[in-house]
């Protein structure tokens, strides 16, 4: 059996650190399962915060876009380096930081090569790309390997991720792949966040005690679930022109004077009761179980209104044994491997892709096994079946 340690890293809309998972990879294609060894993460201090500013639009020479991009890219590879200290590295799968996503067009920016360089390893980016040009919306691009790694033959279950978006897999108690459901939701950790900002003056409430203290405001829960139904109801990967970076300012007009008659709990305890009522209103519903993971699943009060809103079991993936931290670095891990397999990790029954994608990612230096001038993708029978 063909044993591989591919490193997955994943930076997300906060903006405030990078998650980074050493995964063991046995076997190939879809036929592969996959074990985390460790995981570790990093903050990223004020590269974060001007990589925030960066995303909201403000406007930077391309010298100092440059000097973001290998800032980055300097900070995963010391990241890695610590990681895979005593273990063999195959190959990396980074995420990159989002700094548009508009589909048809995404930037994930970093700069790979310093990665590569660093570590003497293969690195796969900008895995959005080739579902994009074929005209999907290049996300969610996580449920193949949920279906990897989170499938189970007794019982339907959703993934959902608690991110900045949340975003649902649905499982079928099925073998197939071409049963995988997946979907953008709706503002979730970017809503939450926001309103921290805007009525705590803090980063994020953590583990949601503020908001445990709120009660639910009707008028604005009305408010915020029409807003975010509107999202989940468009069937597109959300992105830039759907994040509420500002209260009021082009995302809900009649928000901010709302919010200023209010006590912080209460609308931070209201958002969390209207991002679970929407993801109740979703096909998760449906389902035997819901596990979460992402940053939401340290938000005890957004915990509490799945557990109120959703009529079916609701756990971290940790019960199955995936860290629910580290969901999305494994799982780049797992499609970094797919993609040096030759296998499309995107469907089009998810993306909207006119076919399954050619290979996805670009690689920085020389994945082992292929030859210097290779061009073509490893075909496998698992990348027909998709």
């Amino acid at each position: 059996m063909t044993v591989r340690h591919a490193i997955g890293c994943m930076s997300g809309t906060s903006c405030d650190g990078i998650d980074a998972s050493l995964v063991r990879i046995e076997g190939t294609g879809l036929d592969m399962t996959a074990h985390p060894i460790r995981s570790a993460s990093v903050g990223l201090g004020l590269l974060g915060d001007e990589l925030m500013e960066f995303a909201r639009g403000t406007r930077l020479a391309p010298g100092e876009v440059a000097r973001l991009s290998a800032a980055l890219a300097a900070a995963h590879a010391k990241l890695i380096r610590d990681l895979v200290v005593g273990e063999p590295c195959d190959l990396v799968a980074i995420h990159g930081q989002t700094v548009f996503h508009d589909p048809p067009l995404s930037w994930q920016l970093i700069e790979p090569s310093i990665i590569a360089e660093a570590l003497g390893a293969p690195v796969v980016s900008n895995l959005r790309a080739a579902d994009l040009a074929r005209g999907g919306q290049g996300a969610p691009i996580t449920p193949i390997a949920d279906w990897i790694l989170l499938r189970d033959q007794r019982e339907r279950r959703a993934i959902v991720n608690l991110g900045g978006f949340c975003n649902a897999t649905i499982l079928r108690a099925s073998a197939r792949p071409d049963d995988i459901r997946g979907f953008d939701v709706c503002a979730c950790n970017q809503l939450l966040d926001t309103l921290a900002r805007t009525m705590l003056d803090q980063p994020f409430d953590i583990d949601g005690i503020v908001a445990a203290s709120g009660s639910v405001n009707r008028q604005l829960h009305a408010t915020l679930v029409e807003t975010l139904s509107t999202q989940a109801n468009e069937t597109r990967s959300l992105g830039s022109a759907d994040e509420p970076a500002a209260v009021g300012d082009g995302w809900t007009e009649s928000l901010h004077a709302r919010l200023s008659n209010l006590k912080p709990a209460d609308v931070l305890r209201t958002a969390c009761a209207a991002i679970a009522d929407t993801l109740a209103q979703t096909e998760v519903s449906t389902t035997d179980r819901v596990l979460i993971a992402g940053g939401g699943v340290f938000n005890a009060t957004l915990r509490a209104e799945l557990d109120r809103a959703l009529p079916v079991p609701v756990a971290p993936t940790d019960e199955v044994g995936l860290p629910s931290q580290y969901r999305e670095a494994i799982e780049m891990a797992v499609l970094g491997a797919l993609c040096a397999d030759g296998v499309a990790i995107t469907l089009p029954s998810i993306t909207g892709c006119r076919q399954p994608a050619p290979v996805a990612g670009v690689w920085s230096g020389r994945l082992a096994g292929r030859p210097a001038n290779a061009t073509q993708p490893v075909q496998t029978d698992s990348s027909k079946d998709q």
